[in-house]
């Protein structure tokens, strides 16, 4: 198995380390507001309001057919 290689020559498009900040910041404030909505006697609102990956840190991914070290593991 040390010799497998990727198949398909896809990278992500980032200069940032890790999500972790952004998931933090936008579970924290999906939660304040569900418990707004709640504490209000409203239906709260659809997770996927929260937490969109293109407007996090790391947004996306490229193909970079010339680029050898995106076909290691």
């Amino acid at each position: 198995m040390s010799k497998s290689r990727k198949k398909v020559p896809i990278i992500g498009m980032t200069t940032a380390a890790s999500d972790k900040r952004f998931k933090k910041l936008e579970h924290s404030r999906e939660r304040s507001t569900v418990k707004v909505a709640l504490s209000e006697g409203r239906d709260p609102p659809s997770p996927r309001l929260f937490g969109d990956p293109a407007s996090g840190e790391k947004d996306g991914k490229q193909y970079a057919p010339d680029y050898d070290k995106a076909l290691r593991k």
